[in-house]
């Protein structure tokens, strides 16, 4: 019995970051929206960052704190993860952020927005964001989380730095999602599934380039 908790330990604790991610990002996209002047201006990127940092330092040492199927990706295309743990992360992940967009959708007034990203440029060059602000990311977990030589200890710090530094940058232009999980959640009940593929190929080619570049510098 102990053998199997300690297996489902890391997938719950990823459906458990993936959902407080994206019920604290996107939650803060619809508060937003319904209550106007409610979020200061720079708000939503805080919230995405913050949310990260705290659950990074909630469950790190149980998963390895991925919350973003991208982020999975690339720690298993270095096999820094099995095949196997992958698949159970990418569900819990994916489970995780429906989870919280259903939530949000009960708890909060209607509302037409459900914090879902679109791009403001034409497909391929969002694509080439997505892909340059998910290898940012990446590469800053890459360096933090799987490096001994890298600072443990302020990993929330760096991570969630990571994700505010894109989201400031990037959302303007293509919501700077870098997590596939948390762009599907959205889209499902906000009715942007015709883009959603800018947001699995380009996070999903920057995880594997800064994965793969990470190990070249190790």
């Amino acid at each position: 019995m102990k053998k199997e908790k300690s297996k489902l330990a890391p997938v719950l604790a990823e459906a458990i970051g993936t959902f407080v991610l994206v019920f604290a990002g996107c939650g803060a996209v619809m508060v937003s929206e319904r209550f106007p002047g409610s979020v200061p201006p720079g708000g939503v990127p805080v919230a995405f960052g913050l949310a990260i940092a705290v659950m990074v330092y909630a469950v790190g040492h149980i998963s390895g704190a991925h919350f973003n199927p991208a982020v999975t990706l690339g720690f298993a295309s270095v096999g820094r993860i099995s095949k196997k743990t992958a698949v159970s992360y990418w569900m819990a992940q994916f489970l995780g952020a429906i989870a919280a967009i259903a939530v949000l959708n009960l708890v909060l007034p209607a509302g037409s927005g459900f914090g879902a990203t679109v791009p403001a440029v034409p497909a391929l060059a969002a694509v080439v964001w997505e892909a340059f602000l998910t290898f940012i990311l990446v590469f800053v977990i890459m360096g933090v989380a799987s490096d001994p030589r890298g600072h443990g200890a302020a990993s929330g710090i760096a991570i969630g730095g990571a994700i505010c530094l894109d989201a400031f940058f990037g959302g303007p232009v293509t919501g700077a999602s870098m997590n596939p999980a948390r762009s599907l959640a959205p889209a499902l009940f906000q009715g942007t599934l015709p883009v959603l593929w800018i947001y699995f190929v380009g996070p999903a080619a920057g995880a594997v380039a800064a994965a793969f570049t990470y190990e070249k510098l190790r």
